[in-house]
């Protein structure tokens, strides 16, 4: 089903005026923004509009209480300039699991995935072209009804917008393995993208970075013992020629990049197992020399290869290579880009449909 999106576009675009090979992160924004409303029951007005704020009312429930979810992806381009989409299937189905936890309503996945695919069209010329750089999609929704009072809303928005953006670590990575804080535990919110997951991490990344870390490593809430997942990845270990990565046990992301480097690893010939695994398995590793490699996994990152992890024991040295997690990103690309072939399945051409 291909949905009536009305577009109104703006006179004169911004992209002209970007360096795309020194792009501010998470700061610059396309011309255009895609919106759709809930109300009375059902998604109405779906519409692409020049970037401009939102009025919002003070009493927006989502200020309140918290009815905020988002996803993240990303566009790239193929040789011949088509932007392509990376598993947006996956995203949309994603974005309602986590609308069911929060108590909001569902997306249809084709306004999702039609949405995604015409804001994309329209803004082909702000993705950029250099190896491991993409145009970062951002679907959000949020409770937008004015009420003062504890029950699910009954009025939201759907939001895409866009910025491009450059890789985001360029360097190897050092991990803090928290035992204060707690990111999830089984039956809350770990598992959904949910924003006020994103909030409580906040404090903890700081404290971390002031000690030196680049992102806080989560262990269980229960005995601060078994790895859940990185701030903003998933975690894979390569121990003994075997790939180790924490299971979805209700509080850990099901990451798109994770379940997608699942894939090619198994594909590669790689063992891969998800089970538990605790921080002191690590330890013993790295010291008797079976601790190989480990990278993070997700939208924003790609493939982030781990430096070391410190702990309030010591630190724990991982590797300082990491060939089959750059043979991995390189693959990851290489399909995002038309370069080889998507024997998965996993890639959307976006033909010009808007000119």
């Amino acid at each position: 089903m291909k949905y009536n999106i009305s577009i109104k576009k703006i006179e004169k675009s911004k992209v002209e005026n970007i360096d795309f090979n020194n792009i501010p992160l998470g700061t610059v924004f396309t011309d255009h923004i895609f919106i759709c409303d809930f109300e009375n029951g059902e998604w109405t007005n779906p519409r692409i509009q020049p970037m401009a704020l939102i009025p919002t009312h003070p009493a927006a429930m989502a200020l309140h209480y918290g009815q905020a979810i988002f996803e993240g992806m990303k566009a790239t381009v193929d040789a011949e300039g088509n932007p392509m989409l990376f598993r947006a299937g996956e995203n949309a189905k994603r974005m309602n699991f986590s609308a069911d936890r929060m108590g909001m309503p569902n997306i249809p996945n084709e306004l999702f995935v039609e949405g995604l695919k015409q804001l994309v069209d329209l803004e082909r010329n702000w993705i950029p072209p250099m190896d491991g750089s993409a145009l970062y999609l951002r679907p959000f929704m949020y409770a937008d009804e004015p009420f003062i009072g504890m029950r699910a809303a009954t009025h939201y928005k759907f939001i895409i917008m866009a910025s491009p953006a450059g890789p985001f670590f360029s360097k190897r990575i050092k991990l803090w393995a928290e035992k204060q804080f707690i990111r999830a535990a089984q039956g809350g919110t770990g598992e959904a993208k949910a924003a006020g997951n994103y909030a409580a991490a906040i404090r903890p990344t700081e404290l971390a970075k002031a000690k030196g870390y680049d992102q806080v490593l989560w262990l269980d809430a229960v005995e601060h013992k078994y790895i859940q997942e990185v701030g903003t990845m998933n975690i894979f270990f390569k121990i003994n020629g075997e790939f180790i990565t924490p299971k979805l046990d209700g509080s850990v992301l099901d990451g798109i990049t994770r379940k997608s480097v699942i894939d090619l690893l198994k594909d590669k010939g790689y063992k891969v197992t998800e089970r538990l695994i605790a921080i002191d398995e690590i330890k013993e590793a790295s010291q008797n020399g079976t601790l190989e490699e480990a990278f993070g996994t997700g939208t924003a990152v790609g493939i982030a290869y781990i430096q070391s992890i410190g702990t309030d024991e010591g630190e724990i040295h991982v590797s300082d290579e990491s060939p089959v997690g750059i043979e991995v990103n390189d693959t990851l690309n290489a399909i995002k880009t038309g370069k080889i072939e998507d024997k998965f399945g996993w890639m959307t051409k976006i033909e010009q449909e808007l000119a």
